[in-house]
Parts: structure tokens; sequence; C-alpha cells
């Protein structure tokens, strides 16, 4: 023992040596100890026969003095001062609670020191950080700065256990696929029975044969439902025919008959389907504008374009959202993978915000477990993307032999976006796993970049349902979405209480909410000129200040004045509030427009007539309850970067499924169910509208 002094004198000193009784730890039984910035603390424990890996637990009654746990190796000697306990082994910082996992083959001698350093300044575990007077005279308050402790050393969880959770999550994914084969199976057997009878109701009369399969020669009545001045008789489009139509709109609703209706014929270009080329509208400058402004639509009107020019446009949305996945992905992977290398080699716990009482490792991975529960994002991504591939089959089959109900009755059939939702889906599980190889501050955007994807092409698809002419091209709906990640990546960064970027925000927020209503209210027949403000004026002087008139397309207007209703909530919430996880924040904007957009068309689809059928109806009910029990557990917060990690540790929990998964896991796989059945409702929603012509289909 060394001791020395700067004094210009001699001191005099005692020194007592004392033997500690208490130095082993024992499985399962907690030890009472006080600690001290002057006084470190360090005991043994040696791994028992059977046992591989351990749990060493960490609890205190006070969350300050900052206290360093610190795992080492039977070495001499030992680091357990405040300058070097960093040194050497795994260690944390913690207030009220610390847990690290420890395995035998990571020490030769099978045993290993648990270290206790209480700081001399609580700082490093988010305290404040007391004031030192300046003059030499006056002494620095400390207070009271020991701390009792318990220490527990638990078992930490067989191999078996492992191969079991493993079984479990394949098993519960994979009977997702089974039920899906069985639906499958009997909905094609409907299908043969129902198409064997057609055959046979047909085959009844000579008469009839020859002739095109329509629902009124099949069915025997007429459809019931809104004409809106369809132009099936017309040679030619004239703004002037198309103008009468329009008036006499509402007389055509209440009683045109079937039989006067026909339906326009689709003639395929042999030449180009390149949309930038020409448009297959006839008369474009004039045409768009009189048909897109009718007051009454149907999704004819919506779907005039050529369907190979269509299919393509939207099978773009599926390969660029492959490249973005590619490129995002593998420098995330390198990321992560380096974070954990670090956290292997430093031992430094801090970097890192697990749930360390439900942390169970697997070689180089600290939480296995947080990994293993994405693994329902990419199986039931992958089981859309094949049940999206057998529909798509089907619908060409029926093209070919040009069969009536695929060619002029229905919702246009377009598997594009359906495509980049799945791929998007399996793409938020990877990144998901990515993120909880180290989650922190500086990787969440990994969590819930794609997560925006999913919001904003599931808003996408909805719309393209009725308006299939005019949706979004794929690069301007990722350029949007790019938009918003960016801003993202600047709320997390300089968000935080900084009045400055909320104001811009809120701002930039409110314009393109009116923006995007605008475009939505006119279907796009619009300009954003120099002379957009002379226009909003003289609209307002005629519609509101010389005549007081309502709006033209009601429904669309109700919608629109709910969104901005919801949208300037909350940007002026965002504002005044000023959350600190933004980026939770801006996801939480995109849902709530979903689910307004979602519900609005739910309620309009009943309003004109339509109905829900049963299987969508079931994806419907079993989604609301599969979303509600998710989200009750996410908002469990087993950990939060937002604050330093000894505090983030205070909210760790123990596993509650198998002893294997936490609270969190358990939201990756109910959100990946919910998600896989959002998925489904917008694939089965229109499914009532298979037989019903598309101008009997009402736009809104």
């Amino acid at each position: 023992m060394d001791v020395s002094t700067l004094s210009n004198s001699n001191i005099s000193f005692q020194l007592q040596a004392q033997r500690v009784e208490k130095f082993l730890l024992h499985t399962n039984e907690p030890f009472n100890f006080t600690a001290t910035p002057s006084q470190p603390q360090y005991y043994e424990y040696i791994f028992p026969e059977g046992i591989n890996s351990v749990i060493v637990k960490v609890t205190s009654p006070l969350a300050f003095p900052c206290t360093v746990i610190s795992i080492q190796d039977i070495l001499c000697p030992v680091y357990d001062l405040d300058n070097n306990v960093e040194f050497i082994g795994m260690y944390q910082t913690m207030t009220e609670k610390a847990a690290i996992t420890v395995q035998k083959k990571d020490f030769p001698r099978s045993s290993f020191f648990v270290v206790v350093v209480v700081k001399t300044e609580d700082e490093a575990c988010g305290g404040r950080l007391h004031y030192y007077p300046i003059t030499p005279e006056e002494q620095p308050i400390q207070g009271n700065r020991s701390k009792l402790l318990t220490v527990t050393v638990t078992p930490a969880i067989s191999s078996e256990l492992y191969v079991g959770s493993v079984l479990f999550c394949l098993g519960v994914f994979l009977s997702f696929y089974l039920l899906t084969f069985v639906i499958s199976c009997i909905e094609q057997w409907r299908q043969q029975k129902k198409g064997g009878l057609l055959t046979a109701v047909i085959g009844t009369s000579p008469d009839e044969k020859g002739k095109a399969v329509t629902p009124d020669s099949v069915l025997g009545s007429s459809f019931e439902g809104y004409s809106y001045g369809s132009l099936g008789n017309s040679s030619n489009f004239s703004s002037e025919a198309i103008t009468d139509s329009m008036t006499s709109g509402e007389a055509a609703i209440a009683g045109r008959p079937m039989e006067n209706v026909t339906c326009r014929p689709r003639h395929d270009s042999q030449s180009s389907v390149e949309e930038d080329e020409y448009d297959t509208l006839a008369d474009i400058d004039s045409d768009k504008n009189v048909i897109r402004t009718k007051k009454y639509l149907c999704v004819s009107d919506l779907s005039r374009k050529d369907k190979r020019v269509l299919n393509k446009k939207y099978q773009i949305y599926f390969w660029n959202i492959s490249t973005i996945a590619v490129f995002y992905a593998l420098p995330v992977v390198q990321l992560v993978i380096t974070y954990q290398t670090v956290v292997n080699v430093t031992g430094n716990q801090d970097i890192c915000y697990y749930n360390f009482l439900c942390a169970h490792p697997l070689g180089a991975l600290s939480a296995f477990n947080n990994i293993l529960s994405n693994l329902g994002y990419v199986m039931l991504g992958l089981l859309f993307l094949l049940i999206i591939l057998q529909k798509d089959i089907t619908h060409r089959r029926a093209l070919i032999r040009s069969d009536y109900y695929a060619l002029e009755c229905g919702i246009p059939k377009h598997f594009g976006l359906f495509y980049a939702m799945g791929t998007a889906l399996m793409m938020e599980g990877l990144l998901s796993a990515c993120y909880h190889v180290c989650p922190n501050y500086t990787n969440f955007q990994f969590d819930t970049s794609f997560m925006y994807m999913i919001a904003g092409l599931c808003m996408l698809k909805l719309y393209q349902k009725r308006h299939p002419d005019i949706n979004a091209s794929a690069y301007t709906a990722y350029a949007s979405l790019a938009a918003v990640i960016f801003f993202s990546v600047l709320g997390v960064v300089f968000g935080k209480d900084n009045l400055v970027f909320w104001i811009v925000f809120s701002i930039i927020h409110v314009v393109a909410t009116l923006l995007l209503s605008t475009q939505l209210y006119y279907m796009g027949r619009w300009k954003l000129d120099t002379g957009i403000f002379r226009r909003i004026i003289y609209v307002v002087y005629t519609d509101c200040i010389r005549q007081c008139s309502g709006p033209t397309y009601v429904d669309r207007m109700v919608l629109l004045v709910m969104g901005n209703i919801v949208n300037w909530s909350l940007a002026t919430y965002g504002l005044i509030m000023r959350p600190s996880d933004f980026a939770s924040y801006l996801l939480a904007i995109g849902i709530c427009n979903l689910l307004l957009y979602f519900a609005f068309y739910i309620i309009m689809k009943l309003r004109s007539g339509e109905r829900v059928k049963f299987i969508p109806l079931m994806c419907i009910l079993f989604t609301a309850v599969v979303w509600g029990f998710a989200l009750f557990f996410f908002f469990q917060g087993l950990s939060t970067w937002q604050k330093t990690p000894a505090e983030s540790r205070e909210h760790n929990r123990d596993c509650i499924l198998l002893d294997f998964f936490d609270h969190h896991d358990v939201w990756h796989f109910l959100s990946s169910t919910a998600l896989f059945g959002s998925f489904l409702i917008l694939l089965t929603l229109d499914n009532d509208l298979d037989t019903v012509q598309r101008d009997k289909i009402c736009v809104f």
C-alpha cells in the first residue's frame, strides 16, 4: 500500500485493516450494503455448476448519489475508483436500478467481481451539477453521499428457452400462412361453384349464346345506382354536351334506367405505354377540366387512361421503394454492427438503451429478444406480398380471357401500391431490428422511417381506389415522404425546446395542409402561379360577398375542413407544448390523417348505398382490437433515450411472456399483426363492388 501527500510537513496517519466477513455473493440471495465516494465496495461471485449465465441486479431506494456498477474479472488491482472504474469490464451508471447480464464464457476463472463506486457528482445520472466556490476558504456543500444498495444475482434463462421462444415466434406467424391458405382454398371453391352456376344459367337459353355477359343478363335485374351523366352514347366528347350532362345530373341519378347506360369501351394502345409521351384522354385541355370538375363523379370518369399506362405508373412505387430499401438498409446494418462492437469492446453499457431486466444476449447481440420479436413484420409482409401476387395473377388471367367483370366492373385493380406496402412492412421489421441492436438517440430514425412510408402509402392507396387517373406519381410521393423524414431528423437534432424550429415547422405544416386541401378539392385542376392570389380574391368575392353560395363539392369540403381542423390543432399543440419526442409527434400527425381519411371513406361508402362485406368487416373489428392492445403495450415505456441512461433504467421491467419477451416485444407482435390486418382491410374493403359497373360507383 502506497501513501503519498503534497504537504510540505510530515503528516501523521493511522492505518486500520479489517477482515471482510461477507465477501461472496450467492445465487438468489439479496445482499445489502452501503457505499460512499471514499468507500467503494466490491464483492465476488462464483458461477455454480450448471449455471452459464446470470443477471446481476442492483437496486437502491435513493436515486442519488449517482453510482457506477462494474463487472470485472478477478484481477489485481481492482479498479474501484471514480477515475478508473471504466477502464476494464462492463459498467453502467445507475440511480435506482441497474442490471447486467454476465456470461460464464467471458470469465476464465468462472468468477467475477461486482464493483460499486459512488460518484462525487450526479451530472452523469441527470442530476444537478453542484456549485463549487472559487475562494478556498469556502467549502462546497456535498450533503450525504452514502447510498444503500441491494445486489441480487439470479440465473439467466436456459438455452432451451431460447429455442422455445424462436419456435414460438415461427409458430405464431406461420399460423397466419396456414389460415390464409385455408381461406384461399375455401374462396377458390366458392368461386368455382359460383362460376359453374353462372355457366348453367347462361347455357339454359340458346338465344343467349354469343351475347356479352353483363350483370343484367346474368342476374336478370338492373343495378340501381348513380349514372353521373354517362357519355356512353356520345360519339365525341364536346364541352357543350358534357356541360349539359352536368346540369341534368340530378335527373340522371334519380330515374335513369340501367338499359340506357352503356359502359365506355377500353381500347389499349399498341404504340406506347409511356404516360409522359401522350395523354390517353381526348381533348386534353377541355375534357379533363370538364370531367373532373363535374358535381357528380363516378369511377369510370377517373379511370379513362390506358390501364397498361397506369399499371406501369403504379409498379414504379414497388421498384422505387425496393431501391430505397437497399440503399437505406445497408449503411444502417453497418452502423449498428459498429455500435454493438463498441459496446462489446469497451464494456460501456450506457451507449445503448435496453430494457436491461429483460435483455437476453445471443452471440455478439446484447438483446436478442428485441430483435427476434420483429420477425412478425418480415413474415407478415412477405405473406401480404404473396397474397397480392396471387390476386395479381388471377386478375391478369381474367383480363386475358376478356372477363366482363375484370374489364368493366369494380374498383380498377392496380397492385403496385400494394406491393410497395408489403415491402415497406418487411423493411420496417428489418430496420426496427437494426434499431434494437443498440437503441439510442442517434439511430431512433431507423425505427420510424418506414412507418412514415407505410402511413403515406396507405393514404395514397385509399385515394387511388376512386381516383386511379389522378393519384400522385411515385416520384412525387417519395419526394414528399423524403421531406417528412428530413424534418424528422431536424426535429430530433434541433427541435428540443427550440422555439424558432417549432414556429417554422408549424407554418410549413399549415401551408402544406392548405395546398394539399386545394389539390384534393379541385382534383388537381388548379395552378399555383403568380395569379393564385387574384383568383382567390375573385372566388371569395363572387361566392362569399356578392352572393352566398355553398361549396360545389360538399362531401369533399367536409373532409377537408375536418382535416384542416385536426392538422391545425396538432400544429398548435406542437408549437405550445414542443414535445421532446419529435419523431413520434410527426408519426402521430400521419396516423391521425390516415384514420380521419379512412373514417371518411367508410362513412361515404355507406352513404352511397354500398356495403361492407363479412370478411372486411371482420378484418376491421379484429384490427381495431389488436391495435388497442398494441398501443397499451407501446405506452408502457420500458426505456427512453430522452433521459440519461441511468434515468432510463428506472423504467426497466421484467419479462412478461415466456420469461423471454418484454412489453415492447409484445408491441412488436401485435403491431405487426395489426398492420397486416390494416393492409387486408384496404385490399378487401371494396369487394362488394366487384360486380358493379364503374359508372355506378361514385367518387368521394
